[in-house]
């Protein structure tokens, strides 16, 4: 669950991204690894702004395009997290009352809100839920299907220099396992250059590299191959083809914690196994991107034995409605009730699935997303509104919310005029890990 909405320094756990959009402001929200994990948002990348029309597993937004996850806080002023696990679907009804020249800002959750909540996911988990129960709470009148476990993604892991170690085969010519070897981009293609400056390998297209076990590239080691491709711009595109299940063994590990229940990684595994399946990129030989736009991806060397575990115990396991699987969206943390799609990104239709729902365990594992305050002075919050603010800021009134209490429109009120905006640019402009917020401005 890693996202990126707004930095990142938060846990791993979920966050997949989406793609598509009619984006209008684009705002990072994945990851920001505080105390304890923190799960990412699946697919997509933000919180105001675009439709989502294509998939994401994690996701890493408030603000942009589609879904997607992570991201810290930025703002001036203070932020807390409490973490209690409270079965209230509205306990972020209360605001603390400002004091003179002062802007409070009280809500909760970290990410997009539609799917499923990592931290939620955890915390039914805990409760004595399984897979399949917690699966078909966040994506309303699912079940579950299968599919080929063995059936290749194409994954973007780099752009840039490349080298590799591990591999056997250049195309079909033999390589040794344990030299390292140096991808560059020539006039026709791409060439692969030993440790001695020697051209092994030189082709007027993509080239594929494969060997025994898993290869090594750019510090991290990969199941499956290797494709590398020059870009126009003279640099080297690094692809990893892989199975779907060896694929989601180092999704798994990035988007929770190992620790967590067996449960909660096996719906993770299900709902980062159909995402993948049900959303792509379109990129040129790649549909899926190793971070929070898509969902966090490390390889072989994020896999830990718990999350193996999951995978193995649920591989070739999709979300299906109507027979059919679809995309599972998936975020860190709802502070108590997840929100429906249509009322996170403009313009994204309804879908069945992804309906709003309470998230009654939300705070579980220590969540600190669960509840958080942003104070900030008047004068810093008039700054981060810009042309918001007509005259001095007097208040921010929320005129619309969704399903959950997340934002959809409200208006700040200032002594000459007032200004309508969306949930999504208030979140971005104060740099909010979610659109889940209230207001109080003191006044003078």
């Amino acid at each position: 669950m890693k996202p990126p909405y707004l930095n990142a320094a938060r846990p791993r756990l979920g966050r997949a991204a989406a793609l598509a959009l009619l984006a209008v402001v684009a705002l990072p929200i994945h990851a920001a690894r505080a105390a304890g994990p923190r799960p990412a948002d699946s697919g997509g990348t933000g919180l105001v702004g675009a439709a989502a029309t294509g998939g994401n597993g994690g996701g890493s937004g408030l603000t942009g395009s589609a879904p997607g996850g992570s991201g810290g806080s930025s703002g001036s002023g203070s932020r807390s997290g409490s973490g209690s696990s409270s079965g209230s679907t509205q306990s972020g009804t209360t605001t603390t009352h400002a004091k003179p020249g002062q802007v409070v800002i009280d809500g909760g959750g970290d990410g997009h809100g539609v799917g499923m909540s990592q931290y939620g996911a955890e915390g039914y988990a805990l409760h004595g839920a399984s897979a399949a129960q917690i699966l078909a709470h966040y994506y309303q009148g699912t079940a579950l299907g299968h599919t080929s476990p063995t059936q290749p993604v194409r994954v973007l892991i780099g752009t840039g220099r490349a080298s590799f170690s591990g591999a056997t085969l250049a195309g079909s010519v033999r390589l040794s396992a344990a030299a390292t070897y140096t991808v560059a981009a020539s006039a026709v293609g791409v060439r692969v250059i030993s440790a001695k400056g020697r051209t092994v390998v030189s082709v007027s297209g993509p080239l594929t590299v494969t060997g025994p076990g898993p290869l090594s590239t750019a510090g991290r080691r990969y199941r499956g191959s290797l494709r590398f491709t020059a870009t126009p711009t003279g640099r080297v595109q690094t692809v990893n083809v892989v199975g779907l299940d060896d694929y989601v063994r180092g999704v798994v590990a990035e988007e929770m914690e190992a620790s967590w229940a067996p449960a909660a990684l096996e719906a993770q595994a299900i709902a980062a196994r159909t995402y993948a399946l049900t959303t792509s990129v379109d990129g040129n030989g790649y549909s899926l991107y190793d971070d929070t736009r898509s969902q966090m991806y490390g390889g072989a060397t994020a896999e830990t034995a718990p999350t193996n575990a999951a995978v193995a115990a649920t591989s070739g396991e999709v979300v299906t409605y109507g027979g059919k699987p679809v995309t599972t969206y998936f975020f860190a943390s709802s502070g108590g009730e997840t929100e429906s799609i249509q009322n996170v990104w403009p313009g994204a239709s309804p879908e069945p699935w992804l309906v709003g729902v309470p998230d009654p365990y939300d705070g579980a594992a220590g969540d600190p997303y669960h509840r958080w305050t942003v104070t900030m002075s008047v004068t810093a919050a008039t700054h981060k509104l810009g042309s918001l603010v007509r005259g001095r800021l007097e208040r921010i009134v929320v005129t619309r919310h969704g399903v959950s209490p997340r934002v959809i429109t409200a208006q700040v009120v200032g002594t000459r005029g007032t200004t309508s905006v969306s949930g999504g640019q208030l979140a971005q402009d104060f740099g909010l890990l979610s659109t889940d917020a209230r207001f109080s401005v003191g006044s003078r």
